[in-house]
């Protein structure tokens, strides 16, 4: 018996060995692979491509429930609550904790962005003072470049964005509740359903077992428990992820500044460390954007703190691409990387930074789902045997009589 979106309600103590019985396979005709299959390819593109946004909000809010799906079951059973009670019970769990972290965070973030809105200006006059010194180097040398004349513009333009500029301030904070509104509406009807698919998870899990061929019993050969796994491993290793090198940075940034190298990365190291954590969720572009305040910040203030600070960064990533992510991803996606990259690009191409986002979740569940067909699915074999293929092996000629 299976709780929930796949989500089985026995041990694994209780299921059968890996060697133990196993169904046959399904066998699929002819017919079906040259006609049913083709078509259904088809339908299902040509549905997906009409459907557009609407199809993006399903995954995400499946993505969701799927996520959510073990809270839900754990507290329905350990706490012999109804399962709406349960699902209640979870994202009320879930507001609150993000409203008690979004408090703890948000006057310490609040603060440093707030000093570092103060500290533009004399960043900006230092900076300016770097490169008139650079550009009386220039002259000394007779090295007919002009430096402090293209740079003091782009700086003083940088100081008017961050700290001036009433009118756009006012066009951008306008394009920015109409985003927040449309943003906002989809998030509702995303949560609504995937509380509809929580209540509703025991249905849809007995429906899909009764579309896919059937599995052996097994928790470990159950389709729904599968994917549900696979998604949830990999939101497990991707939070874990994004914590453990926003933390990094943060640290990072901190002794930079102790040691006098940075000195701001003291003073910004938990806004930048947070900033950092928050991009490595974005793909592709995440680690780079995460990079830039610090960086630039650290420009304004000396070209060689930039480079120490870039070099940082570059470290920072060397490490997150060669030790933290195989060590974290090594067990949750099972996905050859190529294919995760092509996931990242199709997913962007189709919906955006969002479809990027759900791309990877979505590539786990469609590589169990390829796994799953492959061991409970075989293919009726096209044309006959011929005889010249298939040798059937000759009778010996009788021995000649001994003595003859």
């Amino acid at each position: 018996m299976v709780s929930g979106i796949g989500f089985p309600e026995h041990d694994d103590a209780g299921t059968e060995p890996p060697d133990g019985p196993r169904v046959a396979r399904v066998v699929v005709p002819r017919w079906i692979q040259l006609v049913a299959l083709p078509l259904a390819f088809l339908v299902l593109w040509a549905m997906a491509r009409a459907a557009g946004q609407v199809l993006l909000l399903f995954i995400v809010a499946g993505v969701l429930a799927l996520i959510l799906n073990p809270l839900v079951s754990g507290l329905q059973r350990r706490a012999r609550l109804p399962r709406g009670f349960a699902v209640a019970g979870v994202y009320l769990g879930l507001f609150a904790v993000t409203l008690v972290v979004g408090f703890l965070l948000a006057n310490p973030v609040s603060d440093q962005a707030r000093q570092f809105g103060n500290d533009v200006p004399g960043i900006v006059d230092g900076a300016n003072d770097s490169l008139a010194d650079f550009q009386d180097y220039l002259d000394r040398n007779g090295i007919d470049i002009e430096v402090k004349k293209q740079g003091e513009p782009a700086l003083q333009t940088l100081q008017e964005k961050v700290v001036g500029g009433t009118s756009d301030v006012v066009s951008f904070g306008r394009d920015l509740l109409t985003t927040v509104v449309t943003a906002s509406l989809a998030l509702i009807l995303v949560i609504v359903l995937s509380v509809y698919m929580l209540l509703y998870g025991a249905r849809i899990s007995e429906l899909v077992r009764r579309v896919m061929p059937p599995g052996d019993g097994t928790r470990e050969d159950d389709f729904p428990s599968r994917i549900q796994h696979a998604v949830v491993s990999y939101v497990r290793g991707q939070l874990l992820f994004s914590v453990a090198m926003g933390t990094g940075a943060g640290a990072a940034l901190w002794i930079f500044g102790t040691l006098g190298i940075f000195p701001d990365g003291k003073t910004y190291a938990l806004a930048f460390g947070i900033f950092f954590g928050l991009m490595e969720l974005v793909p592709f572009v995440g680690p780079v954007l995460g990079a830039l305040p610090p960086v630039l910040v650290a420009l304004a203030q000396d070209p060689l703190t930039g480079l120490w600070v870039a070099l940082l960064f570059v470290a920072i990533q060397q490490i997150e691409g060669h030790i933290v992510a195989p060590q974290i991803f090594g067990h949750a996606l099972r996905i050859n990387p190529l294919l995760v990259i092509f996931a990242l690009l199709f997913g962007a191409e189709l919906y955006g930074i969002v479809g990027a986002l759900v791309s990877l979740p979505v590539a786990a569940v469609l590589r169990e789902t390829a796994a799953y067909l492959s061991a409970h699915l075989t293919f009726e074999p096209w044309g006959s045997e011929s005889p010249l293929t298939v040798a059937v092996p000759a009778e010996p000629p009788p021995r000649p009589p001994a003595g003859g």
